[in-house]
């Protein structure tokens, strides 16, 4: 049994939680010598006016500023590099991320390349950005991804199909500017995905073999209020306190899988994410319980603390008390609207070894609370089909 006397650390960026923090940024962008500001997000926070907000603050502040917004869902090398050039070419010395996960990713990825050179695919694994990023600020768009406060950036890797993870404390961000207003314009789709993949951040961070007291008190908060607040986010997306009890979700469940890590789902996800091109939070979301189902006895204790704040009937049988957390994270995620399965995403059979392979070689499997061989990551993709 882990115990308090086992070292960890704990890394975390400075962060403002509230209402309107994003009207903060020409300040704080100022504070941190910005000279010229690269602007990253996409065409849709463009259009909600989010960036408009940002512009003005800047403006105010007399910052020039540059807006690259070619950035996709599941963000590719190839955007990564044409935002670095833009960073050297319009002669910026900081990035301003606004978005969710893929803006916030794509930028961190530009950041590494403008500090350090190379391709971004040269800096897979953990600790393998030498050099810190340029400045960075985020301002998040979702509740999910958590990107703004992490250690991770997920970049896909086009002409191998997958996604990348690089992980390392050189690109968390210098200051995240966490605002539940701007999550109000998000799509119910998108407000499901992102809930869901905070969740997962939540679940894989409070069972992983890298947890702690800290990450635990965190992972588990995060769990307990989307429980609670997902499914009315959704049903009532412009309720404030709606949104704000998920921002405060995602931000604990980000410092959590930051510092803790993650697991299975997350490899799995990443595999099947960049095979398909399927939206994170969803892929995470379609194999939770099967991740669940074999990482069980592993952390029994702790799934069974999951399963009783979703209700579960918990009776210390480990095989019925599986079940039922399996059964109650498979209703609420239906209840959220997900319930497609793999086959749904054009997965088949024949893909699933290719899948397998590729997850087996992912960096978050190494933090996962049971060691999984290829036959193990079959079996949960063939279980999901």
């Amino acid at each position: 049994m882990q115990t308090v006397h086992e070292l960890r650390k704990f890394v975390a960026p400075e962060f403002i939680f509230g209402i309107d923090a994003r009207n903060l940024i020409g300040r704080y962008a100022a504070n941190l010598g910005a000279e010229k500001v690269l602007i990253v997000t996409d065409p849709g926070l463009i259009a909600a006016g989010w960036v408009d907000d940002v512009e003005k603050c800047l403006k105010e502040e007399g910052i020039p500023w540059y807006v690259f917004s070619d950035v996709t869902p599941n963000p590719r090398e190839t955007q990564v590099m044409a935002g670095a050039e833009v960073f050297i070419r319009e002669n910026c010395n900081s990035i301003i991320a606004v978005g969710g996960g893929s803006p916030l990713d794509c930028a961190k990825g530009i950041g590494i390349v403008a500090a350090n050179g190379g391709h971004i695919l040269d800096y897979e694994g953990v600790d393998e950005v030498p050099m810190p990023c340029v400045p960075l600020i985020c301002i998040p768009s979702t509740s999910g991804a958590a990107a703004d406060v992490s250690q991770f950036a997920i970049i896909s890797d086009t002409s191998r199909r997958v996604k990348i993870a690089i992980v390392s404390k050189m690109v968390v961000p210098d200051l995240a500017l966490i605002d539940p207003r701007v999550t109000v314009t998000m799509s119910r789709d998108l407000t499901c995905f992102t809930g869901m993949d905070a969740l997962v951040h939540a679940i894989e961070a409070y069972v992983s073999n890298a947890s702690s007291p800290i990450t635990d008190l965190h992972a588990l908060e995060a769990i307990r209020l989307i429980q609670q607040s997902l499914l009315q986010a959704i049903e009532f997306p412009h309720n404030l306190e709606y949104r704000s009890q998920m921002m405060l979700a995602s931000l604990y469940a980000g410092l959590a899988f930051s510092n803790a890590s993650l697991g299975a789902v997350h490899a799995l996800a990443h595999s099947l994410g960049g095979y398909v091109d399927a939206p994170h939070g969803e892929a995470n979301a379609l194999l939770l319980d099967h991740v669940i189902y074999c990482n069980f006895a592993a952390s029994p204790e702790k799934f069974r603390q999951i399963g009783r704040i979703f209700g579960a009937g918990i009776t210390g049988d480990p095989f019925a008390d599986r079940d039922s957390l399996c059964s109650a994270i498979n209703a609420f995620k239906k209840a959220a609207g997900i319930s497609k399965t793999l086959s749904d995403l054009g997965v088949t059979a024949s893909d699933i070894g290719i899948l397998a392979g590729n997850a087996f070689k992912d960096a978050c499997l190494v933090t996962n609370p049971k060691e999984l061989g290829l036959d193990d990551l079959k079996g949960i993709y063939e279980r999901a089909l």
